[in-house]
Order: C-alpha cells, then sequence, then structure tokens
C-alpha cells in the first residue's frame, strides 16, 4: 500500500548486513550510545580545536569506543544475570523437591526423629 513505509512490523534492523539489531541482546542500546558518544566526542573535539576532519575522526572513535564499551558492560552484566537466574531455578527446585522431607534444611529436627533416622 502506498504511503504505508517500507518497514514491517516483524522486520528487524540488520546493522552492517550481519548483526541484527532487534534480536541480539544489546545490540541496541549499544548502537545508540556510541552514537551520542560520537556526537558528544565529535562536538567537543571540533568546538576546541576547530578542525573538522579530525572532529569527524574523533568521532568515529568515539563511536566505536563507546559502542564497543557499553557493549561489553551489557554483555557482561547479562551473564551475570543469567547465572544468577540459573542459581535462583535450581535452589526453587531442590526446595520443591526436599520440601518436608528429612532432607529438608529448615525442617527442625528433635532428638526422636534422629534416633528413628
Amino acid at each position: 500500500m502506498a504511503g504505508e513505509g517500507d518497514s514491517e512490523p516483524g522486520k528487524s534492523f540488520k546493522l552492517l548486513g550481519f548483526l541484527d539489531v532487534k534480536n541480539v541482546p544489546c545490540a541496541r542500546e549499544s548502537v545508540l550510545y556510541g552514537s551520542v558518544g560520537s556526537l558528544v566526542m565529535g562536538l567537543g573535539h571540533f568546538i576546541a580545536t576547530s578542525r573538522v576532519r579530525r572532529s569527524c575522526d574523533v568521532a568515529v572513535g568515539g563511536f566505536i569506543c563507546t559502542m564497543l564499551g557499553y557493549w561489553f558492560y551489557c554483555r557482561y552484566n547479562l551473564a551475570q544475570q543469567r547465572i544468577r537466574q540459573r542459581m535462583l531455578k535450581e535452589g526453587m527446585k531442590n526446595k520443591i523437591l526436599f520440601e518436608g522431607s528429612y532432607l529438608d534444611p529448615e525442617k527442625k529436627q528433635t532428638g526422636s526423629e534422629r534416633s528413628d533416622s
């Protein structure tokens, strides 16, 4: 249909042809923060030196550094979160499995229960 644009609701955006920004965790935020870092560093260098070509180089370098820096930071936090989720899931499974049994660590054992086992 004319006038609706080329984007489909389920279509994803691929950066440089291989980085699927919609489906890869941390990719969208990394590109956005990289763009902001590029703008800030390039403009800051231009205001300080008034050299256009060098400011563009600084902007590209700022984009790469900011994007990679946030990418590693975000992926590290994501890995830590997944580890915590896995530990919590195992703990919940063990709690359900051992609840009410003699292996339940929260169950108070009395002297008579210890002699029976």
